[in-house]
């Protein structure tokens, strides 16, 4: 996944750390980033969770370090394909299994009536699918 910079190059897609308010580590947040420049942008496709996460944390947060793969689907999934065991994978591959993960677990929290746990899996599957509309 590329993208072109404003000064002409080519801006890489990288997983990167954003420090809120020099307190909060927000790791593995998905960035377009040009060597060229040095200029970087959250994708897009993470921004309203990113924006969501750093809301909750309000403007005096303590100081801690979080891993935003385990809130955005799409961070997720960038950070298992660059995992060893994953190296021969294709993407398509990765997301397909992730799919049927979340699918067995949405089963899961269903059959137990864990309705916060529902609308979770639900959101998290959203943020999949939302993705590939886009891309």
């Amino acid at each position: 996944m590329q993208k072109y910079c404003k000064c002409g190059r080519t801006m890489n897609l990288r997983l990167r750390t954003v420090i809120y308010q020099n307190k909060v580590d927000i790791e593995n947040v998905p960035i377009y980033s040009c060597e060229a420049c040095g200029r970087s942008e959250v994708v897009p496709h993470v921004k309203p969770e990113l924006t969501s996460l750093i809301g909750k944390l309000g403007s005096k947060p303590e100081k801690q370090q979080l891993f935003f793969h385990e809130i955005s689907e799409v961070a997720f999934l960038l950070l298992k394909v660059t995992e060893k065991e994953h190296m021969n994978d294709s993407m398509e591959k990765i997301v397909e299994e992730r799919i049927n993960e979340l699918l067995d677990i949405l089963l899961l929290a269903q059959s137990l009536g864990d309705e916060p746990w529902t609308e979770e899996i639900r959101k998290r599957l959203s943020q999949i699918t939302q993705s590939a509309i886009s891309t």
